[in-house]
């Protein structure tokens, strides 16, 4: 199964319209521009203007920026917004921003009206190189991290990698979380790369940042592809995020996503160590590539035990084993799918500051 998208590489938003055009959506159609508080201030006036050229009935929603908007109440807004604006299944939702943008608004359009059209107009790092790309939508509920979501193929999605310029440098090394993820399961040759240019990226040579984001989105589509409804290999795109997504709940989502992946990771890599998969030399590598765009590789203030639970309601979960990504090598991933609870214990312990 082929990604059945467009994915547009640009430096300013100017295309996108007529992006939107080649991808097949009519001008006559109505569109939603959904922002959170703080990419709005930078983009929404922007990118309004340039849509209502060609889509001249275009409108916006805007939410509290942060991962706490992620939620079913949110949606409840968007969905109230919509039905009042008289929002058809013809019409067409817009996601402008970061991760929580995307996933809310393909989740909301998704389901709203049983299935709209959306975009993906991705602004940070971690957006434009992973959740933007492969269809997954949700939110989350009762503290779980996307428990409740559903598979949604985008219309098209949009890159404007200049865009990276304006974010923090934690949000900036958050995403630098995922690309390396993206490394670690797939391509080795990337992952020296990454090494070799890590002053670049650093820096936010814009070559390198539109190379690293290419080359994540065409892993990832390598991955979708071959397993759309992640039943199988598309697992591997979970490396770190078992462990992570606990992280991420019990400090009530105070890190970044793409900063618990990283704790998630450096766990993980360590279990692949004591399963003798990867050599030690290589977890030194993966540590210090890490430490080198910022990333923590362990926690304080968190209980093991808490981790623990948090684990339990993960959605790898099967029976009383969880389905874990282990590292054969660097640039290979292996599922493993008989990890106990006390090797997981194991694992959370490392990253543990006392």
């Amino acid at each position: 199964m082929a990604l059945s998208y467009p994915i547009v590489f640009g430096k300013t938003f100017d295309q996108l319209s007529a992006s939107m055009q080649e991808a097949g959506i009519a001008g006559g159609s109505r569109l939603c521009l959904v922002s959170d508080s703080t990419v709005a201030r930078l983009y929404l006036d922007r990118v309004q203007k340039r849509l209502q050229e060609n889509y001249p009935k275009t409108e916006s929603f805007v939410f509290e920026a942060g991962e706490k908007s992620k939620t079913l109440e949110t949606v409840q807004a968007l969905y109230l917004f919509l039905n009042r604006n008289h929002f058809q299944r013809s019409d067409i939702l817009v996601a402008l921003g970061g991760g929580v943008t995307g996933d809310l608004t393909g989740f909301t359009a998704a389901t709203y009206l049983r299935g709209v059209g959306f975009v993906q107009v991705p602004t940070t790092l971690l957006a434009q190189v992973d959740s933007s790309v492969g269809g997954k939508t949700g939110v989350d509920f009762a503290g779980y991290k996307n428990i409740v979501g559903a598979f949604y193929q985008p219309c098209l999605v949009y890159m404007n990698t200049a865009s990276l310029q304006t974010l923090s440098e934690e949000q900036f090394s958050a995403g630098m979380g995922e690309v390396i993820k993206t490394a670690l399961i797939r391509d080795a040759v990337l992952f020296s790369w990454i090494e070799e240019h890590q002053n670049e990226l650093l820096q936010r040579d814009g070559s390198a940042l539109e190379h690293v984001v290419r080359e994540c989105c065409r892993i990832k589509s390598e991955v979708v592809e071959e397993d759309p409804f992640d039943k199988g290999i598309r697992a591997i795109l979970n490396f770190g995020h078992t462990i992570g997504h606990a992280v991420e709940k019990e400090k009530n989502f105070s890190l970044l996503h793409g900063q618990c992946v990283s704790i998630g990771m450096a766990a993980a890599v360590r279990l692949s160590v004591k399963r003798n998969l990867l050599r030690p030399d290589e977890e030194e590598r993966i540590q210090r590539l890490l430490q080198r765009f910022s990333l923590p590789v362990s926690i304080s203030g968190i209980a093991e035990e808490s981790i623990e639970k948090a684990c339990l309601s993960d959605k790898k979960r099967e029976f009383e084993q969880l389905k874990f990504v282990l590292l054969s090598r660097i640039g290979e991933a292996c599922i493993e799918p008989a990890m106990t609870f006390t090797e997981l214990g194991e694992g959370i312990r490392t990253i543990i500051d006392e």
